[in-house]
Order: C-alpha cells, then sequence, then structure tokens
C-alpha cells in the first residue's frame, strides 16, 4: 500500500483537486483506492460520492478524527490518497505524517502564496521523518498560467527552495467542472485532455519513485 499526503496551511491553493487527481488516477489503473478527507469542508467526500457509480470508483473515508479512518480501510486497499485540512500545520498533521510515503504541497504562483507556505514548510521540515530522509516532499506548482511572467518567476523562486518542484500544473476551468461531476483529467482522452494530462507524468512518476 502507498499512501501520499497532500497538504498546505495555505487555503485556496487546489489541495483537493490534486488530491482527487491523484486518487482517480489511481483508480482508473487498477488500484484499489482510498480517499481519505481530512478537511471539514468534505469537498473530497462529495467528489468520491458522485464518482461512486464508476467502475473505477474511490471509497471515500473520514479523516477529520485523525487515525479513526484507518479501522475503516480495506485490508486490499493498495493506495491511500489523504487531502489534508485547509490551515493545518505539520504539528497538526502527525498522525499522517507519521504513515506518508510521500508528502506533496501545492503552491500558487504568486508572492503572497509563496511566502504563506513558508511557515508550513518550515514546520514540515522540523518532523522527525523528514529530517531522516524518511518521507519525501514535493512541491507542485498550481494554476500556472505559462504565458506570465508572474508564473515564471515563482517557478524561478520555487526552483531555489530546498524541495524538489514535482509538477508544474497549469490553470484551467476544465477542473473545476471535472470536480463537480466526480471525474478528472484522466478520465478523457481529448487532444486538449491529454495536454493537461501530460502536466501530471512528472508527478506521477516523482510520487512511485
Amino acid at each position: 500500500m502507498r499512501t501520499m499526503l497532500v497538504a498546505s496551511s495555505k487555503g485556496g491553493v487546489g489541495k483537493t483537486t490534486i488530491a482527487t487527481h491523484l486518487a482517480a488516477q489511481a483508480a482508473l489503473d487498477g488500484l484499489r483506492t482510498a480517499l481519505v478527507d481530512a478537511d471539514p469542508q468534505g469537498s473530497a467526500t462529495r467528489w468520491a460520492q458522485r464518482r461512486a457509480g464508476l467502475e473505477s470508483a474511490v471509497l471515500p473515508l473520514d479523516g477529520t478524527r485523525r487515525k479513526a479512518w484507518r479501522r475503516m480501510l480495506p485490508e486490499d486497499t493498495q493506495r491511500v490518497v489523504i487531502d489534508a485540512a485547509a490551515g493545518a500545520m505539520a504539528e497538526d498533521l502527525d498522525a499522517f505524517l507519521e504513515i506518508a510515503d510521500v508528502a506533496l504541497v501545492p503552491v500558487q504562483p504568486s508572492m503572497l502564496d509563496i511566502e504563506a507556505t513558508v511557515p508550513f514548510l518550515d514546520s514540515l521540515a522540523r518532523h522527525p521523518r523528514v529530517r531522516r530522509g524518511e518521507l519525501r516532499v514535493g512541491l507542485v506548482a498550481n494554476r500556472l498560467r505559462p504565458w506570465t511572467q508572474a508564473s515564471q518567476q515563482a517557478l524561478d523562486l520555487l526552483a531555489r527552495w530546498p524541495y524538489p518542484l514535482a509538477a508544474q500544473l497549469r490553470d484551467s476551468q476544465a477542473y473545476v467542472m471535472l470536480t463537480a461531476l466526480g471525474k478528472s483529467m484522466f478520465d478523457y482522452h481529448s487532444q486538449q485532455i491529454r495536454e493537461h494530462q501530460a502536466d501530471w507524468q512528472p508527478l506521477l512518476k516523482w510520487v512511485r519513485r
């Protein structure tokens, strides 16, 4: 079983979108997948409920009570994706950090978002598993507009941070529509969608290492 944690203390960075896409991709690959929703807003749970009728359904689990969800996890689960609560620092996520194989931190391309993420990354750096190299941490540049100077400046800054930039995901309204349907970019095969799927390949490769 492989466990991926998607977390950030900054709200509105696309954390749930990334978590649901990782869960959908794993399920479409034929892996028995659980999506642990630790955010009281319950957006990831509603997404999984809308997906329930598909062959690539994902099992939603309530993660708001720390470790209680583990009692509900089927023994044959192959992939777990955790959508952490917005505003949580590393000390609030200890129950997840102790079991995760990788932690992904979404960052939007603005100085305000980047500066707001620094305290969270500092709190992660103090966690024993991160210090020992047992838990890999990767950044996900999200909602990029590659043609803008702001996005390019943000990427240049992120490249100097001690954590690797695992993916660069372009901005698209399609993500909003697909979330409302319980779907993901991986459920479709049009040319336009394939361009967005290509953005995810470095991230999928990184989490599988």
